[in-house]
């Protein structure tokens, strides 16, 4: 819709994976490289922590696109709130474990499918990763002692998967409050919102991923979109979008703080007048 207009190839502030736009700051360098040391290390388990649209969920993405091939096969959990039986079944499923016949689909029978498709996988020289997102409600769902009873599924003495729980903040609580589970991470990484110098950071490497070739944002809407965004890229993606638009709409040649502010007073009365 704004792309002619102010001469991109692409819309720098999609709210999909795309490697390109990919803002790998310094917090976000250090949590990958934890995190891929994590697995192909064949840990146990790792907890990544942050505020929601803090780029969790699109860390784990580019993690997945750099592990080694020995790595797999990696499954994501979207939806924790389950109960242990049923988490136990769409686990199993998920990583492609073997079915039994006749399908009771009980705890014990995907427990016993579980064992038997991780030994077989690392047998294979393979190693499983396990990613729950939404990690902070596992606690609401009591599936905290399954994640840990399913830590002691073993080969030769070593994790046979590694578990990684990406969460909200809550999510350190809950782990603090449950230390058997606590006591089996590896790691624990916590992901804080974007710095000013930062926030410039992000909103020039999108931009120029999207084929700007010069300044669209002044120095003081980049200020404004860090101060009104509160450093949250999910934020930032939301506010600076709208910008472009009506900016296209209204003919600005660049981005002013002005625009952001209207942009946000918008979306902060259509929200009060949802509730």
């Amino acid at each position: 819709m704004y792309q002619e207009y102010w001469q991109l190839a692409a819309k720098p502030f999609e709210p999909v994976f795309d490697r390109r736009f990919f803002y790998q700051g310094e917090a976000q360098q250090a949590a990958l490289h934890k995190l891929r040391y994590a697995v192909e290390s064949r840990r146990g388990a790792a907890l990544l922590a942050g505020p929601s649209g803090i780029g969790k969920t699109l860390l784990v993405q580019v993690l997945g696109e750099q592990l080694e091939e020995s790595v797999g096969p990696v499954v994501r959990i979207v939806f924790p709130l389950m109960s242990s039986r049923d988490f136990l079944v769409y686990l199993a499923e998920e990583l492609g474990a073997p079915p039994c016949d006749p399908a009771l689909q009980t705890v014990e029978e995907s427990w016993r499918r579980l064992e038997f498709f991780l030994d077989e996988n690392a047998r294979a020289g393979k190693h499983a990763v396990v990613v729950v997102d939404e990690a902070h409600l596992l606690e609401d769902s009591g599936l905290l002692e399954t994640l840990r009873l399913l830590l002691n599924l073993q080969h030769q003495g070593r994790p046979a998967f590694t578990l990684l729980l990406l969460g909200q903040l809550p999510l350190l609580s809950a782990m603090h409050r449950f230390a058997a589970l606590d006591d089996r991470l590896e790691m624990k990484m916590l992901l804080k919102p974007l710095t000013l110098e930062e926030t410039s950071g992000y909103l020039n490497h999108r931009l120029e991923a999207a084929g700007a070739t010069r300044s669209i944002f002044s120095p003081a809407a980049v200020q404004m979109a860090h101060q009104l965004s509160q450093g949250i890229p999910r934020k930032i993606n939301r506010l600076c979008d709208l910008a472009l638009v009506v900016g296209c709409a209204t003919g600005q040649h660049t981005i002013e703080a002005e625009q952001l502010q209207s942009v946000s007073n918008e979306l902060l009365a259509v929200s009060a007048a949802a509730a």
